[in-house]
C-alpha cells in the first residue's frame, strides 16, 4: 500500500496548525513554510501522476480497513491530474499573494489557504462519497475565512451569500446521501457502482431522487445555471489571490460530475437515463450565453471576469453532458485551460486595481505599468475568449469535435460560436476602455495615492501564462493523456476491483481501448 497518496492531505493539514501556533507573528516564517509546503506538494503530485499514467490506480486505506468499511483514497489518472494542476496553481496565486502583500492584510491568510488546499486534494482523491461532503465542508470554510480577508462590507456581505447557497448545497448532500445509503447501504463509490447496477427497474425511485439530488449540489459547485447566482459577487469581491485560486472551485464540481456519472451512475444506465441530456446539457447551454452576455455587459473589470468563468464553466458543462469518451478527454482539456485563464484575469485585475482609482469600466488617468499589464491583459482575455493561438482556440474545437453526432449539434455549435464572439466584444471593449482611452484622460490631483505592482506579482501571472502557452504547445500529448483518462473512466472495471476486492494493492495497468 503506497503512503504517498494521503501526502497531499496530510501535509497541509499539519502545515495550517503548525503556522498558526509556532509563527502567528511571523510573516516571513509564515511564508517560507507556506512556499516550501506547496513546493513539495508539486513535487508529490509530478510523483503520483507519473505512478498512475500507465493506467495503475493507487489504493490508500486509512488504519488498514478495507472497503467499504474503512475510508479510502484512491488515485487515478484523473483524480492525479487535478491534484497536480491544483498545486501548481497554489504556486503562483501565493507568490502573487507575497508580492502583492495580501497575505498581510488580514490574520491567517497561510493557515487558511493550507486548508484550502487539504481540501481541495482531499475531494479530488477521496474514494467515499461520505467523505466528498467532508471535504466539501473543509473547503466551505476555509474559503469563507480567504473571501472575507482583509474585512470590508461589500466583502463580507458576499461572504455571508457565499455561505447560504454553499450550506443549501451541503443539506441536499446530506439528503442525497441519505437515500442512497438508505437504497444500497454503503457510500463507498466503487461499492456503490456494483449496488447501484443491481437494483431492478421497479425500485429505481430513491436512487433515482439521490442522483438528481447529487447533480443539484454538483451544479451549485460548478456555478450552473440557475445555481449560478453566488459566483459574481462571491468572486468579484474576494481578494485577487483568492478569487485566482478559486479558479479550481467550480471544478472541484465538475470533477465530482465526471467521477459519479461515470462510476456510480453511467451513462447506459437506466436508473438515470436522460437526465444528462435532457437536463444538464441544455442548462450548461443556457450558463455559457448568460456568462458570456454577462462579460459583455459587465461594467466593473472584476465582475467582467467572474461572468466569465460562468461562461467557461456553461463551456466545460457542454461537453461532460454528451458524457462519451470523446467529450470527457476534450471536457478535460478545457478544465485545464479555464483554470488558469480564470486565474491569470483575476490577477491581472488586481494589477490593475493596483494603479487605478477603482476597477470601473470608464475612462480614467493611465495606470502605472500600462504597457505591461495591458500586454498581459491581452494575452489572459485571448486565453478566455479562445482566440488562436492560445489553448483556449484548441479547447473550443475540441469541444465542437466532440459534439457531431449529437441531436443538438445545431445548438451547440450556435452557442459557442455565437457566444465566442459576443466575448472578444466585452473583451476588446473593457481593454480599450482600461488600457487605449486612459491615454485621452488628464491626470488630475485628487487622484487617490496609488503605487507600481511589485516584480513577484508580475512573475507570479507570467508563470500562469507560461503554463497556459505550455498547454497549447503541448496540446497533442496533453489531450493523448486526457483521452487515456476518458477511456480509464469509461472501463471502471480495474478502479471497482482495485477498491473492493484487491485492498491494499496496486492494480495492474489496463490497456486503453
Amino acid at each position: 500500500m503506497s503512503h504517498w497518496i494521503i501526502a497531499p492531505i496530510v501535509l497541509p493539514a499539519l502545515l495550517a496548525p503548525f503556522i498558526v501556533l509556532a509563527a502567528r507573528f511571523h510573516v516571513g516564517i509564515q511564508r517560507a513554510f507556506s512556499v516550501a509546503g506547496v513546493l513539495a506538494l508539486i513535487a508529490i503530485a509530478s510523483g503520483l501522476a507519473w505512478q498512475v499514467s500507465d493506467g495503475t490506480i493507487i489504493l490508500y486505506q486509512l488504519s488498514d480497513w478495507a472497503a467499504p468499511f474503512g475510508i479510502v483514497l484512491v488515485g487515478d489518472r484523473l483524480s492525479t491530474m487535478m491534484v497536480l494542476l491544483t498545486a501548481l496553481l497554489a504556486l503562483f496565486v501565493l507568490l502573487y499573494a507575497i508580492g502583492s502583500d495580501w497575505d498581510k492584510r488580514g490574520w491567517h491568510f497561510h493557515a487558511l489557504f493550507q486548508f484550502q488546499l487539504m481540501g481541495l486534494m482531499g475531494a479530488f482523491l477521496t474514494g467515499d462519497l461520505f467523505n466528498l461532503f467532508v471535504f466539501f465542508e473543509v473547503l466551505l470554510i476555509a474559503s469563507y475565512g480567504l473571501m472575507i480577508h482583509a474585512g470590508g462590507n461589500d466583502r463580507l456581505r458576499a461572504g455571508v451569500q457565499y455561505v447560504l447557497f454553499n450550506l443549501i448545497g451541503s443539506t441536499l448532500f446530506l439528503f442525497a446521501l441519505g437515500s442512497i445509503y438508505a437504497e444500497t447501504g454503503t457510500l463507498n463509490m466503487a461499492d456503490l457502482a456494483n449496488r447501484v447496477a443491481m437494483i431492478g427497474p421497479e425500485e429505481t425511485v430513491g436512487i433515482r431522487v439521490a442522483a438528481v439530488l447529487l447533480l443539484l449540489v454538483f451544479a451549485i459547485k460548478a456555478a450552473i445555471v440557475p445555481l449560478h447566482f453566488w459566483l459574481p459577487s462571491s468572486y468579484a469581491e474576494a481578494p485577487a489571490p483568492i478569487a485566482a485560486l478559486f479558479a479550481i472551485m467550480t471544478k472541484v464540481g465538475a470533477y465530482a460530475i465526471i467521477r459519479v456519472y461515470t462510476l456510480i451512475f453511467p451513462p447506459d444506465l437506466e436508473v438515470t437515463a436522460g437526465l444528462h441530456d435532457i437536463w444538464l446539457l441544455p442548462a450548461a447551454l443556457v450558463s455559457l450565453a448568460i456568462g458570456m452576455v454577462g462579460v459583455l455587459a459587465a461594467k466593473r473589470l472584476d465582475r467582467l471576469i467572474a461572468f466569465s468563468i460562468i461562461g467557461s464553466m456553461g463551456m466545460v458543462m457542454v461537453t461532460i453532458a454528451l458524457f462519451t469518451p470523446e467529450a470527457i478527454a476534450a471536457a478535460l482539456y478545457y478544465i485545464v485551460h479555464s483554470t488558469l485563464a480564470g486565474a491569470v484575469l483575476f490577477l491581472i485585475c488586481d494589477l490593475v486595481r493596483t494603479g487605478r482609482a477603482n476597477l470601473d469600466l470608464t475612462p480614467q488617468p493611465p495606470i502605472l505599468g500600462t504597457s505591461l499589464t495591458a500586454g498581459l491583459f491581452f494575452i489572459g482575455a485571448i486565453a478566455m475568449v479562445g482566440l488562436p493561438p492560445l489553448s483556449g482556440f484548441l479547447g473550443k474545437l475540441l469541444v465542437l469535435d466532440a459534439s457531431y453526432g449529437t441531436d443538438l449539434l445545431v445548438w451547440i455549435w450556435a452557442t459557442v460560436l455565437g457566444t465566442g464572439l459576443i466575448s472578444l466584444v466585452g473583451f476588446s471593449r473593457a481593454g480599450s476602455i482600461l488600457f487605449w482611452k486612459a491615454h485621452s484622460i488628464e491626470p488630475t490631483e485628487d487622484l487617490p495615492p496609488i503605487s507600481h505592482p511589485t516584480p513577484l506579482s508580475y512573475v507570479a501571472v507570467g508563470g500562469l501564462i507560461v503554463l497556459l502557452v505550455a498547454h497549447t504547445v503541448f496540446a497533442g500529448q496533453v489531450h493523448r493523456y486526457t483521452t487515456s483518462i476518458a477511456a480509464q473512466l469509461f472501463a471502471p472495471t480495474p478502479y471497482i476491483s482495485t477498491v473492493v476486492d484487491t485492498p491494499g494493492k496496486l492494480s495492474t495497468p489496463q490497456e486503453d481501448h
